[in-house]
């Protein structure tokens, strides 16, 4: 039982921080409205697979303390805990509905037919919704 909790949660763990070093990568790749469409999508779907690695990091974490009989008494641990937590509420509070917005508005750029480039002010706001990203999450 250990065995399989460890791996799962080394995997979740693997999960979350591919996602976070591969998502800027991607966001930052894309050079006209639609590739940036694309890459926010995708982007989207990462979020989606940081937030179930994070559920599965938190609840193997602390079923690893229960089973090794650790509890709450290491300091480390359960502000690792509340750290984690804090990620997973921050992405689904303040992040996905910025990315709903952003997407929106690059889907309703590309149906006036506003030509390939990034309008000025959607790389803007995107730059600011990032931004703010990081600032919350350290």
């Amino acid at each position: 039982m250990f065995g399989c909790l460890l791996v799962l949660h080394i995997l979740a763990s693997i999960a979350i921080i591919g996602s976070t070093f591969v998502t800027p990568i991607i966001r930052r790749s894309a050079r006209t409205v639609g590739q940036l469409h694309f890459a926010l999508g995708l982007t989207a779907k990462l979020a989606i697979m940081f937030k179930i690695g994070g559920t599965v990091l938190i609840v193997t974490g602390v079923w690893l303390m229960i089973i090794t009989k650790m509890g709450l008494s290491q300091m480390w641990l359960n502000v690792s805990i509340l750290l984690a937590l804090l990620i997973v509420v921050i992405i689904d509070g303040r992040i996905e509905p910025r990315m709903r917005k952003i997407l929106k508005l690059i889907s309703e750029s590309q149906d006036q037919g506003q030509g390939n480039e990034i309008p000025a002010e959607l790389g803007l706001m995107i730059k600011r919704s990032f931004r703010s990203r990081r600032q919350h999450s350290c």
